[in-house]
């Protein structure tokens, strides 16, 4: 039974608006509101703005902040958004034009990403191949095609295999190590603890395997010899091309997610239940996978995949309940605007120049400005007051953007 034939795309198709509101809420961070809590720990440090701080930066190597889930949050909900239009489609059109609409997409997703990383600013080979975008449009044209082709069980086995089948190629398949060695020791970071590799062994005849060190596993090693282009950590890319797989189960998590909430006959109680629940235990089964496969972002790890996807589901069973089921909305409005806009926000910000709502809130409350809040109020509240100013500004942009019905629909 293809999907368009499947049960549950006869359940309703309204827009979630829980959905919306999270997405918002991600983006929210994305654009550059923890700058806005970093300048509350510098102007005056404590317990809670350090622990802020803490949480609002990745973690270097193995481990989770709350700033690790931003990414897989948006991946995962793009899968849940991929169910209700996807179904839409198939109801309506069939499978050819849904075939159509996720590589039409999935393509135009890609040409932006490549856009967004630099494009042809610079000459080959400083020209970076892969990043966020670039792993969103790959995400989005596996798991529709998967979506629009294989019933829910084979969407579980595809899952299943491919975080087992991450996880036995990182343990089992052996690699050159090309680490440096100097006087037989490995060099290591003294900041962080872990291997950085800046420089590349080619001549090495050591094989290795099983190792999740930074820069020296099978993931990097791929990246270090097969990825052309410029590479975002130096010989190694966070978004390349093995870690891209495990990203899918992502995406696939989301489309389950999608499929369950989709069932009229299961009540809000029990979707909120259920998704609160589901979340506990994946994060939970994640954890204990950590101690044998390490729970690390930049390797998209499969326990990573399982602890990321169950704080998601927890996430959105909380805003399902409280958005969609008991319709506190007054307070989400903003929310709604960012996340109705999410790639226009994203692509202002970076035309803009990096964090462009930032650099553009610096040319108006930056110089004399900030000096002045930092001498008459208190050290570092001119910071405080940029970081302000820049959330006002995207938040407006949002704003505008939504009231005028101007949306960017690839």
């Amino acid at each position: 039974m293809s999907a368009a034939t499947r049960p549950e795309a006869a359940a309703k198709t309204e827009r979630l608006m829980s959905l919306d509101v999270l997405r918002g809420f991600d983006m929210f961070w994305i654009l550059g509101a923890d700058s806005l809590f970093y300048a509350l720990h510098e102007m005056q440090a404590n317990p809670v703005t350090s622990f802020l701080a803490y949480e609002l930066d990745h973690a270097e190597w193995a481990g989770f902040h709350f700033y690790d889930l931003i990414f897989p949050l948006f991946v995962f909900m793009m899968g849940v958004s991929t169910v209700f239009s996807l179904s839409r489609i198939l109801e309506r059109e069939g499978r050819a034009a849904a075939v159509k609409r996720v590589v039409k997409r999935g393509v135009l997703l890609l040409v932006i990403g490549l856009i967004y990383s630099g494009g042809f600013t610079n000459p080959w080979p400083d020209m970076r191949l892969m990043g966020v975008l670039n792993r969103i449009a790959i995400v989005y044209t596996v798991g529709g095609l998967l979506f629009i082709f294989l019933r829910t069980r084979a969407l579980l086995a595809v899952a299943a295999a491919i975080l087992l089948g991450y996880w036995a190629l990182l343990a089992c398949v052996p690699f050159p190590d090309l680490r440096p060695v100097p006087g037989g020791e490995a060099v290591i970071s003294k900041e962080t603890g872990f291997t950085h590799v800046d420089q590349l062994n080619w001549a090495s005849t050591t094989f290795i395997h099983n190792s999740y060190i930074q820069g020296v596993n099978l993931t990097d090693y791929i990246d270090q010899k097969y990825l052309p282009g410029r590479k975002y950590d130096g010989t190694y890319d966070p978004e390349g091309i093995l870690s891209s797989i495990p990203a899918i189960a992502t995406g696939l998590l989301g489309i389950f997610t999608g499929l369950f909430l989709r069932r009229k006959e299961v009540s809000d109680a029990k979707k909120v239940l259920g998704l609160i629940g589901a979340g506990a235990a994946c994060a939970a089964l994640g954890w204990l996978w950590g101690i044998e496969f390490p729970v690390i972002k930049k390797i998209w790890s499969s326990s990573y995949v399982l602890v990321a996807g169950g704080y998601s589901l927890i996430l959105l069973g909380t805003f399902y309940w409280i958005v969609d089921v008991k319709q506190w909305r007054a307070w989400c409005q903003p929310f709604v605007w960012i996340g109705m806009n999410p790639i226009t926000l994203y692509l202002t910000s970076n035309f803009l120049g990096g964090l462009g709502f930032e650099k553009l809130a610096r040319r108006l409350a930056g110089g004399p400005v900030k000096a002045f809040f930092d001498t008459h109020v208190a050290h570092g509240f001119g910071e405080l007051v940029i970081a302000a100013t820049a959330i006002g500004l995207f938040l407006w942009y949002a704003r505008f953007l939504y009231q005028r019905k101007i949306f960017l629909r690839l």
